[in-house]
């Protein structure tokens, strides 16, 4: 039965819900703490990455702090529901995961910066959940745009494994796959904890540091 899976199990094509054509909420236009829009079109120049690591309250905070990030933003990909809702989600009905949307200057950040960012940021072996956040959208996922993006996924993967296995740590869980549709998040989820600098964050990294380091690689 649908409504007995546990929900760290992913839900079947066929069993997610059905969504709609539209987004059903609005979406504020400019990002809360960069001031930037949250929307396409974006300067020339610019490019996308995309990343799940968990809640993407706090999620989201670690990518708008890096310098080079143009704008960011909460929304769900990798499920099978267009344009869900933040309870549909976490009904683990939809195959969605939380992820945040990065929109950023290779010529000021690459994109090896920014799996070093997402790496050290979360602990990438807990499959379905992130510390205390259990579910299918709390899943570890790089949704990649290009072959290089995925191969920088797959190579700072391998080079990262080794050094959670010294300290102790499992096989890294992390989805790597090409980024199907980004749908945003409700707008109060948007830049959330600048809004709310009490609210939760359940984001917590291993400690481990990625042999990537701050590689310049234009990728």
């Amino acid at each position: 039965m649908l409504f007995s899976r546990h929900k760290t199990e992913m839900v079947a094509p066929d069993d997610a819900l059905a969504g709609r054509t539209a987004r059903p909420f609005a979406v504020g236009e400019r990002h809360y703490v960069l001031g930037t829009p949250l929307e396409e079109p974006y300067p020339d120049g610019l490019e996308t990455a995309y990343f799940g690591l968990g809640c993407f309250w706090g999620a989201e905070r670690k990518f708008w702090e890096t310098d080079g990030v143009y704008t960011t933003a909460a929304g769900y990909q990798g499920g099978h529901t267009a344009h869900p809702t933040y309870d549909e989600v976490c009904s683990t009905r939809t195959g969605h995961a939380e992820v945040v949307k990065v929109v950023f200057d290779p010529a000021k950040v690459s994109y090896r910066d920014l799996l070093t960012v997402f790496w050290e940021a979360h602990d990438p072996t807990q499959g379905m959940r992130q510390g205390n956040d259990v579910g299918t959208q709390y899943r570890s996922a790089i949704y990649v745009t290009s072959d290089a993006q995925k191969q920088a996924a797959l190579e700072t993967r391998d080079a990262f494994q080794p050094v959670l296995s010294a300290g102790g740590y499992g096989t890294i869980t992390t989805e790597i796959a090409d980024a199907g549709e980004f749908f945003y998040a409700e707008d109060y989820h948007q830049q959330y904890l600048a809004k709310n600098p009490s609210g939760y964050c359940g984001i917590g990294g291993t400690g481990m540091s990625c042999p990537v380091g701050v590689a310049k690689t234009a990728t």
